[in-house]
């Protein structure tokens, strides 16, 4: 069932001078997202995945078309009938948001008590958030007292103070280093798993999205122009712009520049060979080698998992035997491509 339905859904705004043309923030997007499931929306600066965000949780009015949350279409909602949906959504941002001038506690406590939450009941629910993000001797302190990754984790228990059904993760992970974002997208599938919350995540990483998200969304020039599972998307990327978001992680054809610097050291044929969920494993075509006498070295690439799957990319060195024939047989086995 999808919580979150977007249809043909456009963002404009104004001409950026006098005579222009509107600026298409969002242009024609089409995208559900299933209860309890995590979407990666990707792009790069001014893809328009963060003003998507802003149409979800009702912070941008829509310019055309319908934004379904929970059943309610938000273009259609009163000030005041959008204020109730805002409640039910999350947010956690790249720099924090925090009130410097609160504590952790009193961080967490503003939404509890801007919802009008008892006292009593504040203090069960800020407890118990303090604790599920690993915080409860931190309550005390200030946020420039803190890291970056506790002040994001501080963020994630004010997101989920108010018991949201939705969390958007606007570039969340973005100002931290590898290991301390690694610790917020664990944390973000705790949120998922032990609460059953569907998150959004707004992000150009891929490797955030290698390990968190179960579907993902690529976004250029306003539109979505490639969306499907995670694996199938790392494994298979179509468009121009996944497959240079996916290359960040994952090694694909050797770049020219490698190339040449190959061709130094490895003087036999160059083939890069592509291995999937569904094709020869890697003891089948190393073994068809094998059979027709030739030999082979790994010289570039590697293997990924993602969602349990493994995929990869191995570049290896060819030489002696039957090296055509073999190529041949392998060809049937598993994607094989010539490094030129």
């Amino acid at each position: 069932m999808a919580l979150i339905e977007l249809r043909d859904v456009a963002k404009a705004y104004p001409p950026r001078r006098r005579g222009g043309d509107p600026v298409h923030a969002v242009d024609g997007v089409t995208l559900d997202v299933a209860e309890g499931e995590i979407l990666g929306i990707v792009g790069y600066s001014g893809a328009g995945k963060s003003t998507l965000a802003r149409l979800i949780n009702a912070l941008e009015p829509a310019t055309s078309g319908s934004v379904v949350v929970a059943g309610q279409d938000l273009t259609t909602l009163r000030e005041s009938e959008l204020q109730k949906v805002r409640r039910t959504i999350g947010m956690i941002f790249q720099q924090f948001n925090l009130f410097h001038s609160r504590t952790v506690w009193g961080n967490i406590a503003y939404p509890l008590k801007v919802a009008g939450i008892s006292a009593t009941e504040q203090q069960e629910r800020i407890s118990e958030l303090l604790h599920f993000v690993g915080l409860a001797d931190k309550a005390h302190q200030y946020p420039e007292q803190l890291s970056g990754g506790q002040k994001q984790r501080v963020g994630v228990a004010r997101a989920l103070a108010s018991s949201p059904r939705i969390l958007l993760a606007d570039e969340a992970t973005s100002a931290l280093d590898p290991e301390t974002t690694q610790g917020v997208v664990d944390l973000l599938r705790r949120v998922n798993a032990e609460f059953g919350i569907t998150i959004v995540v707004i992000t150009h990483e891929m490797e955030v999205v290698k390990n968190l998200a179960d579907r993902v969304a690529v976004m250029e020039d306003g539109k979505v122009v490639e969306s499907g599972t995670t694996f199938d998307l790392f494994a298979r990327p179509a468009h121009e712009v996944t497959r240079r978001f996916v290359n960040t992680v994952v090694d694909d054809m050797p770049p020219a520049s490698v190339v040449e610097e190959l061709r130094k050291r490895h003087p036999g044929r160059l083939v890069t060979l592509g291995f999937r969920e569904d094709s020869a494993s890697q003891s089948q075509v190393f073994g068809a080698f094998g059979e027709a006498g030739v030999g082979f070295e790994l010289v570039y690439g590697g293997m990924e998992e993602v969602q349990g799957k493994t995929f990869g990319n191995l570049t290896v060195e060819l030489t002696g035997g039957r090296v055509d024939e073999a190529v041949r047989v392998v060809s049937g086995l598993v994607e094989v491509r010539e490094v030129r």
